[in-house]
């Protein structure tokens, strides 16, 4: 043992410090389970975390996938088919969730479709997923622009002649039930008459096709404040003009395969549509004082 400066030490490697070091076998080494903490994310995530994109537990998968289609999803997704079938699906949610799968730019390229009629690719890029959002929100917003112009038009004219002016609500009952009735009524009855001629519609694309048809008649009840009556009747002729073709146009290389009668069937789609534009001017922007 080595001694100096008041300390002291061992001269057995076993020692550590001035306490004898234990003899015996080296200890048993310590093993920790194995982790996925060390880890990220773990192997078993889900959702967005992992690498591949999962939906989480709680996702609705029905929500992208059409009602009724050929592949199914899980086994709840099943037990609600097999529990909602028939004539029953139509009073599920569930059953109208792919018809509102669209975005922003779904619309809008749909309503610029719509504006430029003479295109005739409407039905060709709508035919994978029809649409129920934009036909729905284009005709309330068309209900209300119509009946607010009109009343608006209706209150400067007597103003002019300083008569007195009385609020009309049967506007907005009258607008509501042409133009919600015209949507659903007339693409139902053309669905019944090309079943009848063997060219057959989706019933669905003609409702997509029809509400966004009336897209037009929006900017021209705008136009219509202006107090001139021919020019009233030009923008009437040309939205109709317009959203006639947009629905012939689109309809004609499919109705071509009902035969020789095509072309009444079509005549009859451009001529009730141009009725709806006559219709809207007589009945909202014909002023009497």
């Amino acid at each position: 043992m080595m001694s100096g400066g008041g300390y002291s030490a061992l001269d057995d490697p076993k020692a550590s410090g001035s306490v004898p070091a234990a003899a015996g076998p080296d200890p048993p080494a310590i093993r920790f389970t194995d982790s996925n903490l060390q880890t990220f994310p773990p192997s078993e995530a889900r959702g967005k975390i992992s690498g591949a994109y999962r939906p989480p537990t709680d996702a609705d998968v029905t929500f992208s996938s059409k009602v009724g289609g050929g592949g199914g999803g899980g086994g709840s997704a099943g037990a609600d088919d097999a529990g909602q079938s028939g004539w029953f699906r139509i009073f599920s949610v569930a059953a109208y969730k792919p018809y509102f799968d669209v975005d922003t730019s779904d619309v809008v390229e749909r309503i610029w479709e719509s504006i430029f009629p003479f295109r005739g690719t409407f039905t060709e890029k709508t035919s994978e997923n029809p649409d129920l959002y934009g036909p729905f929100w284009t005709c309330t917003t068309l209900i209300f622009v119509a009946a607010s112009i009109a009343t608006f038009v209706t209150y400067l004219s007597h103003k002019w002649h300083k008569k007195e002016w009385n609020y009309d609500i049967n506007l907005v009952t009258w607008s509501a039930g042409l133009f919600y009735g015209y949507v659903t009524f007339v693409p139902l009855l053309l669905y019944v008459i090309l079943k009848y001629f063997s060219a057959p519609a989706g019933l669905v694309q003609l409702w997509c096709l029809y509400g966004y048809s009336l897209f037009i008649f929006i900017p021209a009840s705008l136009l219509s404040i202006v107090p001139i009556e021919i020019f009233r009747w030009v923008i009437a002729g040309v939205a109709g003009f317009m959203s006639a073709t947009f629905v012939a146009v689109n309809l004609k290389a499919h109705i071509v395969n009902a035969g020789e009668r095509w072309f009444l069937i079509v005549a009859g789609i451009f001529l009730l549509q141009l009725g709806l534009a006559v219709l809207l001017k007589l009945y909202f922007f014909t002023i009497t004082v």
